[in-house]
């Protein structure tokens, strides 16, 4: 059975060592990361063009993090015997596009580093009713997003400084909810490289 845990490790067999991440993977592992995507779309978590995405990059995958990055946003596929993926004190997690974009919304756990690396599609992240630990997070942004709308809880702050576009030009930020700033808490800093150069800040929904 594989499932998540610390460290984003797609795990099999009870090894849950954190090099596991780049280990190569057998077509057994394949399939049963097929398996649950079958079963994620059976609930309705994903939609079928989704699934055919995810399946061709399954099918293809070489390592053990190639396979993780397929199911880091789809609820309920921890093993039963294990807790649930928490990346711990001073973690890192990287968000790769699997299928139409990068999204998060509800009740996830923000590691101290996010990294985020689209494609082509949109990033879509909601840190409103997850849980944040560090009064810093960082967010580091690598690749092609053609937009990336960020919401943001009560009392936060955002530093937008550090993104730029592909061309090294600052991107254009539009900040809806006057995030921008120093002294929040938690204080979210972003750094790195959006292709369109648009980025929306927005306060999160309080419902």
């Amino acid at each position: 059975m594989a499932y998540l845990v610390p460290g984003h490790i797609l795990t099999v067999m009870g090894d849950t060592t954190e090099h596991s991440v780049n280990l190569r993977v057998s077509d057994a592992e394949r399939e049963h990361v097929v398996a649950l995507l079958t079963s994620a779309t059976g609930r309705g978590l994903i939609d079928l063009a989704e699934f055919t995405a995810r399946t061709d990059l399954a099918l293809a995958a070489r390592t053990r993090g190639d396979l993780n990055t397929l199911l880091l946003d789809l609820p309920g596929l921890a093993h039963a015997d294990q807790p649930r993926s928490v990346p711990p004190p001073g973690s890192r997690l990287e968000l790769r596009e699997a299928g139409h974009g990068i999204r998060r919304r509800g009740d996830w756990q923000v590691p101290e580093t996010l990294v985020l690396r689209p494609r082509t599609g949109t990033v879509d992240l909601d840190f409103g009713h997850a849980r944040v630990d560090h009064r810093e997070v960082r967010i580091e942004l690598h690749g092609g997003a053609t937009r990336v709308k960020l919401r943001f809880p009560l009392d936060a702050t955002v530093d937008v400084e550090g993104l730029v576009t592909r061309r090294g030009k600052p991107s254009q930020v539009r900040d809806k909810g006057g995030l921008v700033g120093t002294g929040g808490a938690p204080h979210f800093v972003l750094t790195g490289r959006s292709a369109s150069g648009q980025v929306v800040l927005l306060p999160s929904d309080p419902g």
